[in-house]
């Protein structure tokens, strides 16, 4: 079984906030994000997928998970390239 580690943002007011997380099924849990049903930070707005990577183990996929929340300077580098597209 995959486990993926994923980064999504969404728009509010006028910047982006961000949000980083794991799981083993990456379509189902974006749509419990943009449902409110996802993780209490993200009710309530419209998330987009811009970051996924794949890992074999769900403890490597927490620790990367970890590494990726703690990284403000690459969440905000993975975030410029997808907003300047």
């Amino acid at each position: 079984m995959n486990y993926y580690v994923y980064l999504i943002i969404s728009k509010r007011n006028n910047s982006y906030i961000s949000y980083v997380g794991y799981t083993n099924n990456i379509k189902k849990r974006i749509n419990m994000h943009n449902e409110s049903k996802g993780a209490k930070f993200t009710r309530g707005n419209k998330w987009e997928l811009i970051y996924k990577e794949s890992y074999n183990t769900k403890s490597s996929a927490m620790t990367a998970e970890y590494k990726l929340k703690k990284n403000y300077h690459l969440r905000k580098k993975i975030k410029k390239n997808f907003i300047y597209k």
